[in-house]
């Protein structure tokens, strides 16, 4: 019976659908996590009668059935979150489209939205990293603060500054953050630990200048873009849709038990 396959495809989708939204909920907390949504598209179609019209005679429509549904693609919305303000100078936030850069230790350059930075430091040398020891890039390479840092500050422009612990003069490194932005950000591959990876359809990366990719915000992090409202209708809707499906299997097969159990 085609319903009981039709309707197994539907409770397949929704069984990703819930997926995607349990994913979106469990990271509604994340530091620059973008939500994702599932989009379907219908599967192919029996014609049992096709059109026939010519010059005024004939059926003009089709008589057709569906064989039920399949996922299609997976869409990250890159729309802003909220600014959480954290009063930590190593917290950076971009009001913008802009990514930051940082640099992997096999040299790969990899792109986030989390700006939860930690202060690295070797022989003395202080760097910027992300939490998993990833640097972080300005326009002259990693960011590299030197000796006795005792503050930084990182203006909306993205250029960085330290005042040493033997000196009250602020010192202008000369960097300025590297952010990035992309022709398809959607295209963009999520590689894990809130980073992301340069792919063919996302096109390559094109540095940000003037602030078009945005306004840097020290002190502040962009919390995940998640709303528990939208995701919890969209849980009711799946489970609806999933029950509804599974209805039809179960009304089908009580139709082939009703056949099966004809007698003459």
């Amino acid at each position: 019976m085609r319903a009981l396959w039709t309707a197994a495809s539907g409770m397949k989708a929704q069984q990703l659908n819930l997926d995607t939204i349990s994913n979106n909920l469990a990271n509604v907390s994340t530091v620059g996590f973008k939500k994702q949504r599932i989009e379907f598209k219908d599967l192919m179609y029996e014609k049992l009668r096709t059109t026939d019209f010519n010059e005024g005679e004939g059926k003009p429509v089709n008589l057709e059935v569906g064989h039920g549904v399949m996922p299609s693609a997976t869409v990250r919305s890159f729309t802003s979150g909220s600014f959480e303000q954290t009063n930590n100078e190593l917290d950076v936030a971009i009001d913008g489209d802009g990514f930051f850069v940082v640099r992997d230790e096999n040299d790969n350059l990899l792109f986030t939205k989390d700006g939860t930075f930690k202060l690295s430091v070797d022989d003395g040398e202080a760097r910027i990293t992300t939490s998993d020891g990833y640097f972080l890039q300005s326009d002259a390479g990693d960011v590299e603060l030197g000796e006795d840092v005792a503050e930084i500050t990182i203006d909306a422009n993205g250029s960085i500054y330290v005042k040493r612990s033997d000196s009250d003069e602020v010192e202008d490194l000369g960097d300025q953050l590297m952010i990035v932005k992309f022709p398809n950000p959607a295209g963009l591959e999520n590689i894990g630990k809130n980073l992301f990876k340069e792919t063919t359809a996302s096109g390559e990366y094109v540095e940000s200048f003037e602030g078009d990719g945005g306004e840097i915000l020290q002190g502040f992090l962009e919390t995940s873009n998640v709303q528990v409202v939208e995701e919890m209708i969209k849980l009711i809707t799946a489970q609806r849709a999933y029950e509804i499906n599974s209805k039809s299997i179960q009304t089908s097969d009580e139709m082939l038990q009703m056949a099966n159990n004809l007698r003459r």
